[in-house]
């Protein structure tokens, strides 16, 4: 198919006209709630007569008074921000839940289901799945000391726990840290990498930030100078990365990545949206990378992952590589490998940000925020910079760090707890292994909709072909019909998913993410819902 120019370029000064209407589905990430919002938002009301333009929210029709913020006075890149995870979609599940919560008096207003089903996020223990006891017991350790010397926990527990007291020093989980983390747990960090890559990683190339999104926004932050420069992100594309660009006034430059070839990356399509984001007066810096996908789900192979390397070389491009999911392997034949070890055995210099965290894999800590970048071919005087960005927050948080060290230092072989530990691991790994298979099978066979293998990661992103009722209603509100696709397969079914256009994608065409997190008995009773609803959607429903 012919590749659409200008619109891959999803800047902060990219045309509103087409993130407005229903087949724009090459939209920036997210427009699409805020057009939603604009329609919900009640209109400003004059203080008095004469006021000279001086306006006043009214609550119950009392006025409370003057303000020195409101939508229209914030900054442009704040409000033109978007993050889809936890957009419209979202909103509307969170007023449906009150409703579940507090029924109303009326039956007939009462919601069709008994329960909300949030499929919109990676996070697996808001769904069930229960944390691995080692890690959680070690942390409890580091919480309350006088556990050490007790006999509650295994002793390979306590001697993690003790290890770790006597390296913070003053033994306190609650004092800062050195601002790139404590070294006894960037030492297991880097011994974990040394593992990996097979080759030594420098605990002081290693930074521990409050879960990825930290990491990736602080690289980020190097990659930006100002309005002309630009960062390619892969299309569909996780929205902390667009967000960012906005934040920061950069240029978000999207490279499609390959539907029907199993969301893969060509590497005409990279040479494609850099050469037209040049001709453009724009100065390409750097090159993010989701492997395995989110969106998407697929795992790259070793040699699209060298050409990425070798073509971020031509170009001059450091790569932000997103590897948060190396865990999640679903498909027989797939490997994970990394970008920092490819890029050593390819002789490259360059730089490659590694990121990592505790929310995924099989350890779904989401809530403690744990996460690292590790820096590679990385100037030493940049490093410094970094760790001044990173003392401005004086530093992540230690029990964060903690289970960040510990997630990626199994328990030893051998010890009272590694036989647990491998069963709750192996547990989890089989039903997501089942759960990625069963998704794309269920999918498929719904008439209308069609789905990549879901090789890694945590969620699907099918295409739907969305007629009828949900179509027009989408022109009639000038908004993305996956938006109002996902909005009405909420308010019927309690499933809450994020359309494609939050995530970005080809022209003409529309997707949702689902998580594959549920347990297996609720996620065949999502799957069956979804497929009623998607053959009722045309038609609509009117009682």
């Amino acid at each position: 198919s012919s590749h659409p120019g200008p619109s891959t370029v999803l800047s902060t000064h990219t045309s509103g006209a087409m993130f407005g209407s229903a087949l724009g589905a090459a939209a920036r990430p997210g427009a699409s709630a805020r057009a939603l919002r604009r329609l919900a938002r009640p209109a400003a009301t004059p203080v008095a007569a004469g006021s000279s333009g001086l306006w006043a929210a009214f609550v119950d029709g009392k006025p409370q008074g003057f303000s020195t913020l409101s939508v229209d006075t914030l900054p442009k890149h704040v409000v033109e921000c978007e993050y889809a995870v936890r957009g419209a979609v979202l909103l509307k599940a969170e007023e449906l839940q009150k409703k579940l919560v507090v029924p109303p008096a009326n039956p007939e207003e009462r919601l069709p289901f008994s329960k909300m089903v949030p499929c919109n996020i990676g996070n697996p223990q808001a769904v069930g799945q229960a944390p691995l006891q080692f890690h959680r017991q070690v942390l409890a350790c580091l919480a309350e000391p006088s556990l050490v010397n007790k006999d509650i926990y295994a002793e390979d527990v306590r001697q993690r726990a003790s290890k770790y007291l006597t390296g913070i020093h003053d033994g306190r989980v609650g004092a800062y840290s050195h601002s790139k983390g404590h070294k006894v747990f960037r030492d297991e960090v880097a011994a974990w990498l040394t593992e990996r890559d097979g080759f030594e990683a420098d605990p002081d190339d290693i930074f521990l930030t409050d879960g990825a999104s930290a990491a990736v926004k602080m690289v980020m932050q190097l990659a930006v100078r100002g309005p002309e420069d630009g960062v390619l992100l892969p299309i569909p594309q996780y929205p902390l990365y667009s967000a960012t660009m906005t934040l920061l006034g950069g240029q978000s430059v999207g490279y499609y990545l390959d539907e029907e070839a199993g969301w893969g990356i060509d590497i005409k399509e990279l040479e494609r949206a850099v050469g037209e984001f040049k001709k453009s007066g724009g100065n390409p810096r750097a090159i993010a990378v989701i492997n395995p996908g989110n969106p998407t789900g697929q795992v790259l192979s070793r040699e699209v992952m060298e050409g990425v390397l070798k073509f971020a070389e031509r170009e001059k491009l450091m790569v932000l590589a997103d590897e948060v999911y190396q865990d999640n392997i679903h498909a027989d034949g797939k490997e994970f490998v990394s970008f920092r070890k490819l890029a050593k055995e390819l002789g490259t210099t360059v730089e490659v940000f590694s990121f990592h965290s505790v929310s995924k894999g099989v350890t779904g800590e989401c809530g403690l925020r744990g996460g690292l970048v590790h820096c590679y071919n990385v100037d030493q005087g940049v490093i410094e910079q970094m760790y001044k960005l990173a003392s401005i927050s004086l530093c992540s948080n230690v029990l964060g760090q903690a289970l960040m060290a510990s997630v990626v230092t199994p328990p030893p072989v051998g010890g009272p707890s590694r036989a647990a530990w491998e069963a709750e691991r192996d547990e989890i790994y089989g039903a997501l292994k089942r759960k990625a298979k069963r998704v794309t099978e269920r999918l498929n066979s719904i008439e209308g909709i069609s789905c990549q293998p879901i090789e890694g990661a945590m969620y699907a992103f099918p295409k739907v072909d969305i007629k009828g009722h949900v179509m027009k209603k989408a022109i009639s509100y000038a908004t993305p019909a996956d938006q109002i696709y996902c909005l009405e397969m909420v308010e019927r079914t309690g499933i809450v998913t994020v359309p494609g256009s939050g995530f970005g994608q080809r022209l003409g065409t529309f997707h949702f993410r689902m998580t594959i997190l549920p347990d297996e008995e609720t996620l065949e009773k999502v799957l069956d819902d979804i497929e009623k609803f998607h053959n009722e959607h045309p038609a609509g429903w009117f009682a």
